[in-house]
């Protein structure tokens, strides 16, 4: 028998795991922008999540899955059925040679320290990526000179059959912002870096030069979904912005940041409607001005 949202809602509880009803996804993103999540559901294991996936598909309700939210914009109207937080998906461990260990969960700013306690270089230019591992995986997140791919070993998901599955990175189809993720709807539920041996001094002085390139260049004193586009072959989207005039440019309480105009920021109030509505003011620009149209970068879900 096919149950309802709320009936759904007290399975998720009887199976021993913390939920909560119409929470505003707000405060579980970056941007600090959403309508309610009809559940939220805090898994603590893999099996949990496995279980949540499977109540979910015999009942068809519609589930997303939630990282750190950091490049996420949720509409208004929220989100229907079940969000699964995969933030207890949390174990770290060093199993020797250059390798970690860690759940999807795990941030990147605490992988990265890990490393550096263990005296393991290669994952410095991820220190500061506001991103769980999962999300990381995902959408083979880099920054200054560094990819996912280049330290990822392999990683175990959950198929959309429901099996789980170890898959080594040659095999993830990793390109820039892609993975075969986002093609077979599989959940990244751990993943395994292989990293090098170096000096705990220089690592993190690398660590503290990128935080530093990051505070200076990016307002990470607004919440924001870092950037809002993909980089255009043969350009940079926040110069193919600034070059059309448009830093500084607001809609409501969104705005392109001064500082990169890459960056939408909330400058306080902001709905998903006025975030919409300035990517597409700024896509139309870009393109009548260069010739470029800018394609997202971020996630849009929700109602």
């Amino acid at each position: 028998m096919v149950i309802g949202i709320k009936q759904v809602f007290s399975e998720i509880c009887a199976m021993g795991i913390s939920a909560e009803e119409k929470v505003p996804m707000s405060q579980y993103t970056s941007f600090k922008i959403g309508g309610n999540a009809e559940i939220i559901a805090f898994p603590s294991s893999e099996e949990q999540i496995a279980a949540l996936l499977k109540l979910c598909k015999e009942n068809t309700i519609p589930y997303f899955v939630l990282g750190n939210g950091s490049n996420l914009l949720v509409s208004d109207e929220g989100i229907a059925g079940v969000v699964i937080n995969t933030g207890g998906l949390s174990a770290l461990t060093y199993e020797g040679n250059g390798v970690i260990n860690c759940g999807a969960g795990v941030s990147l700013s605490k992988l990265c320290n890990f490393a550096l306690e263990n005296n393991l270089t290669g994952l410095e230019f991820a220190f500061g990526i506001p991103g769980s591992v999962g999300g990381a995986v995902y959408m083979n997140a880099g920054a200054y000179g560094g990819e996912m791919k280049d330290v990822l070993l392999d990683c175990v998901y959950l198929a959309e059959d429901m099996s789980l599955k170890t898959v080594p990175v040659s095999d993830m189809a990793l390109g820039y912002r892609s993975s075969m993720f986002a093609k077979n709807k599989g959940i990244v539920l751990s993943a395994r870096f292989r990293l090098c041996s170096g000096d705990k001094k220089e690592i993190k002085e690398k660590m503290s030069e990128i935080i530093e390139r990051r505070r200076s260049k990016q307002p990470l004193e607004y919440p924001s979904a870092g950037s809002v586009f993909k980089r255009p072959e043969g350009h940079f989207a926040g110069a193919l912005i600034e070059k059309s005039g448009l830093k500084g440019k607001t809609i409501g309480g969104a705005a392109v940041s001064e500082k990169h105009a890459g960056f939408i920021i909330n400058k306080g109030g902001a709905s998903a409607k006025d975030v919409n509505d300035l990517i597409k003011y700024i896509q139309d620009k870009v393109l009548e001005n260069s010739g470029v149209l800018l394609e997202p970068e971020i996630k849009t879900v929700g109602k």
